[in-house]
């Protein structure tokens, strides 16, 4: 990583963040871990396969998709607006969790993680995935596979796959759009 430093001004979790002077070539993660404090995202393998690390990148078309922060520099940000694990839940004024996410709060009641280390990363995955079905509805025969594609490229040590899965389905089903002819 090089010591000459350049400013960088972005969005994330729908704040202003910048001008901040960083060094070229330092990676995303370590730009939200050691310059905001948002340690939510997690270092897995440091090589973008495990994707504990993803953060979610809003797209000016609407659309949003994973980047894996790990492997990403944070000046690839620029300009750009970034959602991190920790943008999901509501707050109230005083930075207090009042309501978590629903994919937040079905990860809970299906007992989704038991270490909890990848958990940002299918946060954030189920996230991407839960606006790409609201803006493009999938038939119920082919929600499965729709999960399936949205979860698999994460990584979970503990085998909370089918938790996982069961969480984000349940998400699906009950959320009215995100699924043709559900209930």
């Amino acid at each position: 990583m090089s010591m000459t430093t350049h400013p960088i001004t972005m969005h994330i979790n729908g704040k202003p963040v910048g001008p901040v002077p960083v060094p070229d070539g330092i990676m995303m993660i370590d730009f939200l871990h050691e310059y905001l404090d948002l340690t939510g995202s997690r270092l897995g393998c440091g090589q973008g396969v495990c994707r504990a690390c993803v953060v979610i990148l809003d797209k000016p078309d609407g659309t949003s998709e994973e980047v894996r922060s790990c492997i990403t520099g944070a000046h690839f940000f620029e300009g750009k607006k970034v959602r991190t694990v920790e943008g999901h839940a509501q707050r109230n004024e005083q930075g207090e969790v009042v309501a978590l996410s629903p994919i937040q709060q079905k990860f809970l009641e299906h007992y989704s993680f038991q270490c909890g280390y990848c958990t940002p990363g299918f946060v954030n995955a189920a996230t991407v995935l839960l606006e790409k079905l609201k803006r493009q509805p999938v038939g119920k025969d082919q929600l499965d596979q729709a999960i399936t594609d949205g979860l698999n490229d994460h990584i979970c040590r503990c085998t909370g796959y089918v938790r996982y899965f069961e969480a984000v389905k349940e998400v699906a089903l009950t959320t009215p759009g995100l699924v043709k002819d559900a209930k």
